[in-house]
């Protein structure tokens, strides 16, 4: 199916909204996962290994009104294409935080649709991806020696998930896992990207998805506001150190980030860029800024590829 056809099914016409609820969501339905000699899971790899690394990004996923902004639309499809088809997505959102790490459905369930205040076409939309059941082990396998893991059947993906993957892979034909995030604290993070790495050996494109600034009493709705100091002070700031790979200040990102407290005045939309840097950290690789500038004002587009 050709990229704009299968992007307009999933999408219907027209116009603006209200402010997303960018609340913490936390899984209802969560089952311990079984770790008894009958049930453990494999460590083999998934099926059809492939001899490259994929690449590991953060992405800057904006709200269901992304999906009305053509450029953003097409600039997050090229992304997509420049990198080798996934044979799986593993999709750590700024909406889903639950302790201790959570594996959402890897069965067919509804969206969540974590927003308010928008016309009703945005919660009618749908992304049926395949669920991943072989990921969901391999991750199991990857993280249960270090922490525990459980799951969540019943957690469909957010709109921090779908709503960029409906930009990316509109035909929604690569098999797709997300993963709560477990902690706001850097130095898990890292070590939980890290323990994920190997699956970047096996065809897995790991994503981090949030926003490098978000500070949402901040949005401006007029096109071509001028981004404050501050939001451009912290996006500078913070693409240097990624540039640098110096994982030392962005672990103390908190203390040090110039205009940190207004960029950020919660920190679940940063954090992901850790975990997906944790997934370079034992690489030599450079990090790459395929999105850039800002939108609603103060929101950098900034994403990240590594490798």
């Amino acid at each position: 199916m050709h990229r704009r056809t299968a992007l307009a099914t999933v999408l219907g016409g027209g116009a603006g909204a209200l402010l997303a609820a960018c609340g913490r969501t936390r899984s209802a339905d969560r089952r311990s996962t079984d770790m008894s000699p009958t049930s453990a899971p494999t460590n083999a790899p998934l099926d059809g290994s492939t001899n490259g690394v994929m690449p590991s990004i953060f992405l800057a996923h904006g709200s269901p009104l992304l999906l009305d902004d053509e450029q953003w639309v097409s600039e997050l499809g090229a992304w997509a294409r420049a990198m080798p088809k996934p044979k799986a997505i593993l999709m750590v959102s700024a909406h889903w935080l639950d302790t201790p790490v959570a594996l959402g459905a890897t069965t067919p369930v509804p969206l969540v649709y974590d927003f308010y205040g928008f016309p009703a076409r945005y919660s009618q939309l749908k992304y049926a991806a395949p669920g991943a059941p072989a990921l969901a082990e391999r991750v199991r396998a990857l993280v249960s020696p270090s922490q525990s893991v459980v799951d969540a059947p019943k957690r469909g993906l957010d709109h921090g998930a779908y709503v960029p993957l409906v930009a990316m892979y509109p035909e929604a034909d690569v098999p797709v896992l997300q993963l709560s995030i477990p902690t706001m604290e850097p130095a898990p993070l890292l070590a939980l990207g890290r323990a994920l790495a190997p699956l970047r050996r096996e065809g897995v494109l790991i994503v981090g998805s949030g926003f490098l600034t978000h500070n949402m009493r901040a949005i401006e709705w007029q096109p071509g506001t001028k981004p404050p100091a501050w939001a451009t002070e912290f996006d500078a700031w913070t693409g240097e150190a990624l540039s640098k790979r110096d994982v030392d200040a962005l672990a103390k990102y908190r203390e040090i980030g110039p205009g940190v407290r207004t960029a950020l005045p919660t920190v679940e939309h940063f954090v992901p860029v850790l975990l997906s840097l944790g997934t370079s950290l034992d690489r030599d690789e450079p990090a790459r800024f395929p999105l850039a500038g800002f939108t609603y004002g103060s929101f950098t587009k900034r994403s990240v590829q590594f490798g």
